[in-house]
């Protein structure tokens, strides 16, 4: 049948197919990045709380998402927990200079948000491995029956391992809800430059957490 096709209907035949090839590339590719970032992702199913959780590198879009929270009825307060000081802190402290650090800031933010109802963690955390500790400790010392935790989305999955883990055995359920205003998408992350080092350095942190803990 090729035979009897002049050069033309050929060399067109011969277009189509490759774009049809390379069209075929493009959509594999896109699916393929588009999982990528999803593996990064978790957004459990909502319910009533006793508490919502807000850790400080949440910052502005945690916050708007756990004012949302408290409005639609899901907890009443929330408790934002607190990383700890860096040198530049303690120096400021020590000189007796008032600095309005990150979780001033995130008080005020959901205030203004609306929220009347905002507690501190005391204990301050270094690390996700130390967050969970943490709140594994003071969900225990309040009996909480159960929390939702508000993480960036690139970061949602690996807290939700790490939470997992520490609350282990006890009766605290855990939900972890991925703020929706987040700058990372998991849809396009590949565009920005902040979102390709978001998802190469994310990538690598959750593939280690789940060589170190296979079963979660």
């Amino acid at each position: 049948m090729m035979k009897g096709m002049s050069f033309r209907r050929r060399l067109a035949l011969s277009v189509l197919v490759v774009a049809g090839l390379l069209a075929a590339g493009v959509v594999m590719r896109g699916q393929l990045l588009r999982g990528a970032g999803r593996l990064l992702v978790v957004d459990e199913p909502l319910e009533p709380v006793d508490a919502i959780v807000l850790p400080e590198w949440s910052g502005a879009a945690g916050a708007i998402d756990a004012s949302d929270l408290v409005r639609e009825g899901k907890a009443r307060r929330v408790f934002l927990l607190p990383e700890a000081a860096g040198r530049a802190d303690d120096e400021l402290a020590r000189r007796g200079i008032a600095y309005v650090n990150g979780n001033s800031n995130l008080v005020r933010l959901l205030h203004s948000l609306g929220v009347g109802d905002v507690g501190v963690i005391s204990n301050t955390a270094v690390g996700t491995e130390d967050e969970g500790r943490v709140l594994a400790t003071w969900c225990g010392q309040r009996q909480l029956r159960s929390v939702i935790v508000v993480s960036s989305p690139d970061h949602s999955r690996r807290v939700r391992r790490v939470l997992q883990r520490a609350l282990r055995g006890t009766s605290t359920k855990v939900i972890v809800r991925s703020a929706r205003f987040s700058s990372f998408d998991p849809d396009r992350w590949w565009n920005t430059r902040e979102g390709l080092r978001t998802e190469i350095v994310e990538l690598q942190k959750l593939l280690l957490d789940v060589a170190r803990h296979p079963l979660g």
